[in-house]
């Protein structure tokens, strides 16, 4: 039995993508209660049930490239991919972002 058959996830997690890029659409941000009744920005995408709970991490790499108001980040690509990062003195799998490569003008 797989535990996290038992328990499902509200919000995507780095175990979803099954240790692979995924290309996504991004859709829109909601604001949620999250796990601990604090509020947090979760980003949809189109064709996706489950939403990632966006960090400051990858809040900043959208924005950079996208700009601050999520309306703008609509319809726009991403790649999410599984990552090993420390939190609170812990190596654990997180959903890293990355603005995918745009095909120069010839």
């Amino acid at each position: 039995m797989n535990i996290n058959d038992v328990y499902p996830s509200k919000y995507l997690k780095a175990a979803d993508l099954n240790d692979q890029n995924v290309n996504v659409t991004m859709s829109h941000v909601d604001m949620e209660d999250v796990g601990d009744a604090e509020k947090k920005p979760v980003l949809y995408f189109n064709g996706k049930q489950k939403g990632v709970v966006l960090n400051k991490t990858n809040g900043r790499v959208i924005s950079h490239a996208y700009g601050d108001e999520t309306e703008e980040w609509r319809g726009k690509p991403l790649i999410l991919y599984p990552a090993m990062v420390d939190f609170r003195g812990y190596m654990v799998e997180a959903i890293r972002v990355r603005i995918p490569k745009m095909p120069q003008p010839s």
